[in-house]
């Protein structure tokens, strides 16, 4: 078990992946309204509250929850089915450009874009992009906001779940055996790794056997909403042991900062074989696998009541 903390990350913005055509796989608000009227992305607006009183111009509505599991495991994948629903309700294509929008507030709100942008990828869209700073960078940048309900032409999609950059729990527990080679990256504050705290979801907290610890804000600037990505990717390389051919698996408790992680790595460095761990610890836990840093009862017990 390692626990890094990289005192390298600075800021500098990699380059965009491949498949973001129109804008890379981050978009500021600037270049976003300098090209609108010609581009005519679609905006997704993926805040799961406050649409109705505002929102950037123009801007679809599809709430997060729209993206996530139940509530004993809000990691777990979506219900193909209904996503495909909720999506042709929207008018996505699979080659139009897409930009996500969320809070941006805080550092965490990044986490929903991210993992927004995963199942979009995974899906079968090829042309996605994250509006860096949410609606927030947006309306700071004096740009235009409404509450009109905007509307869209449905479309007809067939989605399929491609599972290339997705790790199962039966993946990582072969990890942890010994069974199959991946780095497991932790993605959570230090005390979820340590096992000082845990989701309430979760069975017990802890970590990943084996598993480093690579912190989500590692990509951010403290207190700040935008990703501003990493100095050096041969340094990010060296900081997670990243070995040619071998996966990369970011997890947390529910898949939400570990998409960050994931399209961090992914997306921005364009480090290959990175995978998220959907479900994360909530979904591991619960299936009664072997942990790390897991308190014994008594000290579980302190660690909820303060102690």
């Amino acid at each position: 078990m390692k626990f890094l903390a990289p005192a390298f990350v600075a800021a500098l913005s990699f380059g965009s992946a491949v498949e973001a055509k129109t804008y890379g796989a981050l978009v500021t608000p600037a270049e976003l309204a300098a090209s609108i009227e010609d581009v005519q992305p679609i905006l997704v607006d993926i805040r799961n509250d406050g649409y109705a009183e505002a929102h950037v111009d123009g801007a679809l509505w599809a709430p997060y929850r729209m993206f996530r599991g139940p509530a004993k495991n809000p990691g777990g994948l979506v219900d193909l089915t209904a996503l495909e629903g909720n999506l042709e309700q929207l008018g996505l294509e699979f080659d139009l450009p897409i930009v996500i929008i969320t809070e941006g507030k805080t550092d965490t709100d990044f986490g929903a874009a991210a993992r927004v942008y995963w199942t979009l990828k995974s899906t079968g869209f090829t042309d996605l992009s994250i509006l860096n700073g949410g609606q927030a960078a947006w309306a700071a940048a004096g740009l235009p906001i409404n509450a009109s309900v905007e509307s869209s032409i449905p479309s007809e999609l067939d989605l399929t779940f491609s599972h290339d950059w997705l790790a199962e729990t039966s993946d990582v527990e072969a990890v942890t055996k010994g069974e199959a080679q991946a780095i497991l990256v932790d993605a959570r504050p230090e005390d979820f790794y340590m096992g000082r705290k845990g989701h309430d979801a979760a069975d017990r907290p802890g970590t990943l056997p084996g598993a480093i610890n690579y912190v989500y804000t590692s990509f951010f600037d403290d207190g700040a909403a935008a990703i501003r990505g990493a100095s050096n990717v041969e340094e990010l390389k060296a900081a997670l042991g990243v070995e040619e051919g071998k996966d990369i698996v970011s997890f947390c408790n529910t898949g939400h900062w570990a998409a960050t992680n994931w399209f961090a790595l992914s997306e921005l460095a364009e480090l290959e074989n990175v995978k998220l761990y959907a479900g994360s610890m909530v979904e591991y836990s619960n299936a009664g696998l072997p942990m790390e840093n897991t308190p014994g009862l008594f000290r579980n017990l302190l660690n909820q009541i303060g102690f």
